[in-house]
This record gives C-alpha cells, sequence and structure tokens, in this order.
C-alpha cells in the first residue's frame, strides 16, 4: 500500500514531485521544504511501491534513493526507463564512485550524495525539470554537421556517437559532454563551462558531477584517463578533448 496521503486541492496545478526513500524522516524534511517552494511531493518508501507510483501516473520528476527494501534503486530506475523518461536525481548514501556511475548509465539524469542541503536538492531538481522540458519542446532547425575525429563519428541531428563502426550507448547527459567537446576539440573546457553549457545551472567548479560523467563516458570509449585518446584533464582547468594525433 502507498504511504503518500491523497492529493489535495490546494496541490492542483503544482509540479508533482515523487520521493522514493525508506528513511521516512528525511523524505518528511523534503517534503516540508519542497512544498513551500511550490511543489506537491508524494511518497513511496519500498523500492516495488516506488515503481508502481512513478509509472502509475505523471511526474515532473522523481528523488530516488539507491538503498531501498523490496528493490533497490538501481532496479526501480531500469523498470521505470524501460516505460517513461521521467528525470530522476538518485540519492546516495555512501556516495562512492561506481554507484554513481552505475546510476547515471542507467539513465539517472543526475545524483546527489545524502549529505546534500536542501537548497542544493532543490537547485538540482529544477536543473533536470528545465532540461527535460526544453528537450521536450526543442523545434528542428537547420541539422549541425557531423563531426569526424579519427574514427570516432559524432551526428548531432540524431543523437548518435559511433566508434569504429560500433554505436556508442550513451545517455544523453554523456551525448551532450562528448558533443561540446569534440566541437571545442583542442580547446580546454572547464566544469563550469560544461555545467552552463549542458545542465543550465549555475554551480561553481567545485560540483563534482561532471567528473563522474566524464569517468563514464570514458569507459563507453575506451578511454584511459592516464593516457588519453580523446579526452584529456587540465589540473586545475577543466577537460581537453584531444585532436588526433595530438601530444599528450
Amino acid at each position: 500500500m502507498s504511504t503518500q496521503g491523497t492529493p489535495s486541492a490546494a496541490s492542483a496545478g503544482r509540479p508533482k514531485l515523487l520521493v522514493i526513500d525508506d528513511d521516512q524522516k528525511l523524505c518528511r524534511l523534503i517534503k516540508d521544504y519542497l512544498e513551500p517552494m511550490g511543489y506537491a511531493v508524494e511518497l513511496a518508501h519500498t523500492g516495488p511501491d516506488g515503481v508502481d507510483r512513478a509509472l502509475g501516473e505523471p511526474w515532473a520528476a522523481v528523488v530516488l534513493d539507491v538503498m531501498l527494501p523490496g528493490l533497490d534503486g538501481f532496479e526501480v530506475l531500469k523498470r521505470i526507463r524501460a516505460h517513461c523518461d521521467v528525470p530522476v536525481l538518485m540519492l546516495t548514501a555512501r556516495g562512492e564512485e561506481p554507484d554513481r556511475i552505475v546510476g547515471l548509465e542507467l539513465g539517472a539524469d543526475d545524483y546527489l550524495p545524502k549529505t546534500f542541503s536542501p537548497r542544493e536538492l532543490l537547485a538540482r531538481l529544477r536543473a533536470v525539470m528545465r532540461r527535460s522540458q526544453r528537450a521536450a519542446t526543442q523545434t528542428p532547425g537547420a541539422p549541425e554537421a557531423e563531426l569526424l575525429i579519427g574514427d570516432l563519428r559524432i551526428n548531432p541531428g540524431a543523437r548518435v556517437a559511433v566508434l569504429a563502426d560500433t554505436p556508442l550507448d550513451l545517455t544523453p547527459v554523456e551525448f551532450d559532454l562528448l558533443h561540446s567537446l569534440a566541437r571545442a576539440r583542442g580547446r580546454v573546457k572547464s566544469r563550469e563551462q560544461l555545467l552552463d553549457e549542458i545542465r543550465e545551472r549555475d554551480y561553481d567548479v567545485f560540483d563534482r558531477s561532471i567528473d563522474v560523467h566524464i569517468s563514464a563516458l570514458r569507459k563507453k570509449l575506451g578511454d584511459d584517463a592516464k593516457e588519453p585518446r580523446f579526452i584529456k584533464t587540465v589540473r586545475s582547468a577543466g577537460y581537453l578533448f584531444l585532436k588526433p594525433d595530438a601530444p599528450l
């Protein structure tokens, strides 16, 4: 049985958020913070209930914990993504990079360690919702030229990247990162520039979410951070997409 209350008349027309987390105290804190900000927040405390709720009606976004009873957050995310593309912000208590990478590869739009402040949660939720709304309302324009860099081919119109005749299975954020870096090949792009360009967020350069996306992207490119073929980390500056045959 679902643990959230019946939506009231006061919640009509407000963006609806679903929080799936077994920490009921944290859920209440999130609800108490976000509802005065103009959102209608509903709660689920188990994996199976979360899946049922997420797929049962439309949501502006879902906040999903990794550690859940019944089904863990990764399985919940897989089942959600099999049916809809609602923005999903994952929470992780451990904050370990492998967990974050798995979530992003499964289609999470962002992650947040559980040491977050309510203001940061709100900012990140607004960012993933803006991105989703922009994608839904974007009208086709003149097609952008395909990029060919060595044996890597990037088609912006089709949002497809192919490496040595093998299509890459990239999340939307990973594709946007790859496209942004490739267009600027030979020039360093800072984390702040990347965040501003692909996420429309106003976070400073200490936001490490870009690092996790880059790590996942490198893995799919078969790239080595120590001896990069495509993406080079420039200490204290950002990331550089290497030109073919460029020196490291």
